[in-house]
């Protein structure tokens, strides 16, 4: 579905559909609760004061371990391979040896998820593409299948990671407004739609091509076949769509549209999942952790490095639990 156009792409989002319905998204809620108030206990049992890494004890394993229950994928190492796979493919610095050999390791990974489902199918979404395919091997090809479980698997927890952790970075790094949202005088989907504008999990996005020329209003064109380079980042600090203060990140701007999930027939089948996450994981943190305070001067943190994320390399902060907590 990533290069797909036409067709093809209407072919692969209908088959990917059921996977992602309403339904389905509403019966991960309980789940999801669980996982956060377990990965919370963990970290309530540091040391008052402690220094940890929220990004890899929290905004990081809360969507891999959801999505890895969505689609079956098996605990342990093959979790952990999956990550470093994801982590590699976002990498912008990579070598044309160094993607190659993160192809064929993410060839190898999937392709045992694939066969382990086909000889025991289970109630998950990898079951349920495995079925689609191989009801109707013209629906889908083998490897149409194995690109679109590392689409929604990879794209399905990397982004929510960086959704998760940029809202954190964000409230602590403007007090006022985390007051107002502790206070409930702006709701925390407001904070969620603000992140997602104002710092995108994705940042640029490659590659597009143009289907046909297009007619830029400054006398630009774009010829069919031009390589295109997607800014979702600068799109969401444009001045002429979101106002001459569209670099600052403020809770209080209420809900504007925004190209963080996408737009049009790409619009990101995930988003509802990656939102419900968000909105369950934010206010539960920072309920557990009231005054939870980054451990070094924002401008230490590093970003994620390459052109594609919009994430941190890593979030240290300090954890300062409730008495009772």
């Amino acid at each position: 579905m990533f290069t797909a156009y036409g067709p093809d792409h209407r072919r692969l989002r209908k088959l990917i559909a059921p996977a992602f319905t309403a339904r389905r998204t509403d019966a991960m809620l309980p789940r999801v609760e669980r996982i956060t108030q377990a990965l919370l206990d963990d970290l309530a049992g540091h040391p008052a004061g402690s220094v940890v890494d929220l990004r890899e004890v929290f905004a990081h394993p809360l969507p891999m371990q959801v999505i890895c229950e969505l689609f079956g994928f098996p605990e342990g190492e093959p979790r952990a391979e999956l990550a470093r796979l994801v982590e590699a493919i976002m990498d912008t610095t990579a070598t044309p040896e160094q993607a190659g050999a993160t192809a064929a390791s993410v060839h190898t990974l999937l392709t045992g998820l694939v066969t382990a489902k086909r000889e025991a199918p289970a109630d998950d979404l990898t079951s349920l593409l495995v079925s689609a395919r191989d009801d109707d091997g013209e629906r889908m090809t083998e490897q149409e299948l194995l690109d679109t479980l590392l689409l929604v698997i990879g794209a399905g927890h990397e982004t929510t990671v960086d959704l998760i952790g940029n809202a954190v970075t964000a409230l602590l790094t403007h007090p006022d407004q985390l007051k107002l949202v502790l206070s409930g005088q702006v709701p925390w989907n407001d904070v969620i739609e603000e992140t997602l504008r104002w710092a995108p999990s994705i940042a640029s996005l490659p590659l597009r091509f143009a289907v046909a020329d297009i007619e830029l209003p400054d006398g630009i064109t774009i010829r069919k076949g031009d390589a295109i380079l997607p800014g979702y980042a600068g799109a969401g600090r444009d001045p002429e769509f979101h106002g001459p203060g569209a670099d600052t990140f403020d809770v209080r701007r209420g809900v504007q549209e925004h190209l963080a999930f996408g737009h049009g027939v790409h619009h990101c089948l995930g988003a509802p999942l990656a939102r419900m996450e968000a909105r369950i994981a934010l206010p539960a943190l920072f309920a557990r952790f009231p005054e939870l305070e980054l451990a070094v001067p924002a401008e230490e943190l590093q970003p994620s490095g390459g052109f594609i994320s919009g994430g941190l390399r890593g979030l240290p902060v300090r954890l300062t639990p409730t008495a009772d907590a």
